[in-house]
């Protein structure tokens, strides 16, 4: 069924550094596409490099100076750039600037949310994340660190 999402209305999670606000989602869209905004903060070095076995993803960049690293390489990329990571391609971003970077994330199919959420709850505990947890709940979710 079509359905609309206003303003301030998606889901909010935090972790690895920066916020997405998921405003399509897998509960939405039965599965098949999710559609967030990644807020990365100054100085945020992004998640590290990273392939997923499930899902295509799609960036825009809005705002800020990043670097995405994709083909093995670092690559400077301005507002209005889009870079396409298929499943299987390691990449991870990173901000380069002085003011936070705004990117439009899309992913097919869905389910990244999930994975975040449950990153979320490590991210949230007193101190630094368990790593080793993280790398599980990763693994779960199709996703691997190189």
């Amino acid at each position: 069924m079509p359905f609309v999402v206003a303003p301030g209305e998606g889901r909010v999670i935090r972790a690895f550094g920066s916020e997405i606000t998921f405003h399509l989602t897998g509960k939405q869209t039965t599965g098949r596409y999710l559609l967030a905004t990644i807020v990365a903060p100054v100085g945020n070095p992004g998640p590290p490099p990273h392939y997923h076995q499930n899902e295509d993803e799609c960036f825009v960049v809005q705002e800020g100076r990043l670097s995405f690293f994709l083909e093995g390489r670092w690559r400077e990329v301005a507002p209005g750039t889009m870079i396409f990571a298929p499943k299987m391609s390691v990449h991870t971003l990173k901000n380069i600037g002085d003011t936070p970077g705004r990117i439009l994330m899309s992913a097919s199919p869905a389910g990244f949310e999930d994975f975040y959420a449950a990153c979320e709850k490590e991210f949230q505990k007193p101190g630094a994340p368990d790593m080793e947890k993280i790398g599980e709940i990763s693994a779960a979710h199709g996703i691997h660190y190189v």
